[in-house]
């Protein structure tokens, strides 16, 4: 009997979570084409473009709303149980408020482990080709940065032409080891600047040891200055801000590459921010369903679901902003990143361990 038990709460579960999913993935597909066809409205594309886009981004999106997906179909299965006379039978054989509790959020414990190992390598790789595919026809390129295995590339329009910089390394707020091409505007080179280091705390950079190559009357004449001052449209929080985004890097990758990224200039606070922030999130499934458990189970009589619905809408609000101000502390530097990720989930599981032992005594 215990085994039928089980199969009916996981089958069921299981359904309640893909049904939900399917749900946020519709409302996520119209939302998201609407901004695509915006952007497409005046290039020379089909509909095909933004649709197959849209698909390729919408299951990004429902990663991030996991816990919320979560949240919602662990009340809409425990609400649909104790309403019927299932859960009532089930406690006739055995089966308790903490044990249904605990296979229900042990399953969300496992979803995530799923997702995180399974499905986020696959979602990080779409998004990859989403913003590789839709970079083509953006029409703002003028300036680009990229840090790659050969350090940092920046590109950027500057009076006559443009110029492109790259570096070998990059440690904190100082680069290394520079190389600045200046062209005009049909691509022809003007001159060449050699840089041993140089701060880009703010925008206008003083080049340390500088080496500058110029063509003059068809002769190559090298100039050696000390110290030589440029102004670039980029400093460091400008271009750490562009590789916040982890979305094309899949979890796996990250724990894998992490020592990599760290040479290749990428900030350490963030990696470590978004590694802890997809390793708390089979956790903070688990939490929320501990939630949801609280809210439908601590009785047996029947009740209107639009109460619950209200109730379960403002516990996820004030969960995504407790979430948001725990991560504006950590960016202020007012605790560490990795912790601000922890925190709703700690207090979180301390809320929720009070509730539990409550509904278990019903």
């Amino acid at each position: 009997m215990d085994k039928v038990l089980f199969n009916y709460l996981f089958t069921g579960y299981s359904k309640t979570v893909l049904k939900v999913t399917l749900i946020f993935y519709c409302f996520g597909l119209i939302l998201n084409l609407f901004e695509e066809i915006e952007f497409f409205k005046n290039l020379n594309s089909s509909i095909i473009t933004p649709l197959s886009l849209t698909a390729l981004y919408v299951p990004n999106i429902i990663i991030k709303l996991l816990p919320f997906i979560i949240f919602i179909s662990s009340m809409w299965f425990l609400l649909n149980l104790r309403n019927s006379t299932d859960l009532l039978t089930m406690k006739v054989f055995g089966y308790s408020n903490f044990k249904i509790f605990f296979i229900v959020a042990l399953i969300s414990f496992f979803i995530g482990w799923i997702v995180l190992f399974a499905i986020n390598p696959i979602t990080s790789t779409m998004t990859r080709y989403y913003e590789q595919t839709k970079s083509k026809f953006s029409r703002d390129i003028d300036h680009l940065v990229s840090i790659n295995k050969n350090g940092l590339w920046i590109k950027e329009n500057v009076n006559g032409g443009y110029r492109v910089i790259t570096a070998d390394e990059t440690r904190d707020k100082i680069i290394k080891n520079i190389v600045i091409f200046n062209l005009d505007k049909n691509s022809n080179l003007i001159s060449q600047i050699y840089s041993k280091k140089t701060d880009i705390t703010e925008n206008k950079w003083n080049l340390q040891d500088v080496i500058i190559n110029k063509i003059e009357n068809g002769i190559n004449v090298q100039t050696y200055i000390k110290e030589y001052p440029i102004v670039s449209k980029y400093n460091y929080d400008k271009i750490t801000s562009l590789f916040k985004n982890f979305d094309t890097m899949s979890f796996v990758e990250l724990i894998l590459n992490y020592d990599d990224l760290l040479k290749k200039g990428y900030n350490k606070s963030y990696l470590d921010q978004n590694l802890n922030s997809m390793l708390s999130m089979p956790f903070f499934l688990f939490m929320m369903t501990s939630l949801a458990s609280i809210l439908t189970m601590n009785t047996l009589k029947k009740s209107n679901n639009f109460i619950f619905i209200i109730v379960g809408l403002i516990a996820c609000v004030a969960i995504y902003y407790f979430k948001d101000l725990s991560l504006a502390l950590g960016q202020t530097n007012r605790i560490s990143l990795s912790l601000a990720v922890w925190i709703p989930v700690v207090t979180l599981g301390l809320f929720t361990s009070i509730g539990i032992l409550q509904i278990n005594e019903k």
